[in-house]
């Protein structure tokens, strides 16, 4: 059996089919968000049908969606995505008439938290939280090999969980959020602060222009002992370490798998988070696994097509 995984971002639109997590064939669009909804949904339209005369007569069982913002995926309901400037859009009932396939839809966090759970770095746990360190900070929960997303799927926003009260401001309003302190978009904005207050940091021999900082930035100037970096450092990790001690102590799931770019440093960001964590967790209950997320940008595309079976069963 295949499915067709579809992931919704911004700037471009995958689609894949897929079968047992691998993706066999996929095709790409751009997101023409000033087109419209329609236009984006003909596009989609359009990819699955290539996708699906390329299969053959490979049994396709459906259509899964991973879509940015408040998503209801009992109804396949898109609520808002401010991103794509969608407000109510029934992408779910529009994408089944298109093209005639069961269409399950939900959203982007929660598909890409499936498709690692199911197949890549927690598919050895029945609970995990995924986090992906973007320009904010995405999450899906898995309890029992299952998403669970809150009423009217409208959950599970752990980068909205205040770490710091009356702290950074957040884009969601309010302030001190997770996401505030965490996401590579603190993580840049806490780098310009220290290369400001440190007109002598190594930081400016990394990076000149300071905007053209980056997520990378302070990892490379760590690299050349830099004190500022360090310090940079060490409280991102304390931050990011806060959120994940409650995500410990909230859920205590078998394993958390942190995604995004700012991964891509592996164990320098990886190690002295499991120190974190591993100190500030609460009591001493059983080991929570910390991993880097494997599935990397297929993630979306495998956890839309694993939509189609966990809600058809």
């Amino acid at each position: 059996m295949y499915q067709i995984g579809i992931d919704i971002g911004g700037t471009s639109i995958k689609a894949g089919l897929v079968k047992e997590g691998r993706i066999i064939s996929w095709r790409s669009v751009v997101t023409d968000t000033e087109a419209g909804a329609d236009k984006i949904i003909a596009d989609i339209a359009g990819m699955v049908n290539e996708l699906k005369d390329e299969a053959g007569d490979k049994i396709i069982t459906g259509v899964g969606i991973g879509c940015p913002g408040a998503v209801n995926s009992c109804t396949g309901m898109v609520d808002h995505a401010y991103n794509l400037k969608w407000d109510y859009v029934p992408l779910g009932e529009k994408m089944q008439k298109l093209t005639g396939y069961p269409t399950r839809v939900c959203n982007d966090a929660n598909a890409a938290a499936l498709g690692e759970a199911k197949y890549g770095a927690g598919k050895a746990y029945n609970s995990s939280v995924f986090i992906t360190i973007g320009t904010g900070i995405g999450s899906g929960i898995i309890i029992d090999g299952r998403l669970f997303e809150g009423n009217q799927s409208k959950g599970a926003e752990i980068g909205h969980v205040v770490i710091k009260s009356g702290g950074e401001p957040c884009t969601c309003g309010r302030r001190g959020c997770f996401e505030a302190y965490s996401s590579a978009t603190a993580l840049i904005r806490d780098t310009k602060r220290a290369m400001m207050k440190n007109p002598h940091s190594r930081l400016w021999e990394v990076c000149p222009d300071i905007e053209k900082v980056n997520g990378k930035t302070v990892f490379d100037g760590m690299l050349l002992n830099d004190k500022a970096a360090k310090s940079v450092f060490e409280h991102y990790i304390t931050m990011l370490g806060e959120g994940l001690v409650n995500i410990v102590n909230a859920l205590r799931p078998e394993a958390i798998i942190l995604g995004g770019g700012v991964c891509a440093q592996g164990d320098v960001l990886l190690v002295p988070l499991k120190k974190y964590v591993a100190e500030y967790s609460f009591g001493e209950g059983p080991h929570v696994g910390l991993h880097i997320a494997t599935l990397k940008n297929d993630a979306g595309i495998i956890g839309a097509a694993a939509l189609v079976a966990w809600l058809n069963n």
